[in-house]
């Protein structure tokens, strides 16, 4: 394919919003001080294990990654330390974070299921093309509030998760990571640039 051919019609927008967003200590500053605690009280419980931070370390291609979120919510305190964690484990990937009501063009394009979620983390390409997404929370997290919110069960989210759910979410998102991460290097247009 040649590089002609290859193009995204949002490239400016995920341009535009990349410049705009913060990194992950900025964006917690940003938000009231009960939120900024409970997005430090879920970094301090995010680790990747040994293959994860070998895996991450190998890594080639440079990765942008782009997330939809707010200080204020619940899901975005407990998923973003977890991509956090793992962007900073790599050289070549870059995460940054916006408010989702700062572009409403942004957050319109990251509707899912019609709704204005986060958070969302779209992966970018270094030529700024979407490569994937993921939205508010992994498998492991929808199986664990279906265990708890449907038939009979009702979680009020008081209870925060174990240890072990926490690890299959960081899990989730690193093979999410590791996925795009993959794609990019196998592009036939990436290796012929990178000569590799």
């Amino acid at each position: 394919m040649a590089p002609s051919e290859l193009f995204d019609i949002r490239k400016e927008l995920w341009i535009r919003s990349f410049e705009k967003a913060l990194p992950f200590d900025q964006f917690i500053a940003s938000g009231a001080p009960a939120h900024q605690e409970r997005w430090r009280g879920y970094a301090e419980k995010i680790s990747l294990s040994p293959d994860q931070l070998k895996t991450a370390g190998e890594f080639k291609r440079r990765m942008r990654v782009l997330v939809l979120a707010g200080t204020w919510c619940g899901d975005c305190a407990r998923q973003c330390p977890m991509i956090e964690a793992i962007g900073k484990a790599s050289s070549v990937v870059e995460v940054r974070y916006i408010d989702n009501q700062s572009d409403e063009q942004l957050r319109d394009e990251l509707r899912i299921h019609g709704a204005a979620r986060v958070p969302v983390a779209v992966t970018l390409s270094e030529d700024f093309f979407e490569i994937g997404r993921s939205v508010d929370r992994t498998l492991a997290a929808y199986l664990r509030k279906a265990k708890t919110e449907l038939g009979d069960a009702c979680d009020a989210g008081i209870v925060p998760p174990s240890a072990d759910e926490l690890a299959a979410e960081v899990s989730e998102w690193f093979q999410h990571f590791e996925r795009q991460q993959v794609l990019l290097r196998v592009s036939p247009f990436l290796r012929k640039r990178h000569s590799d």
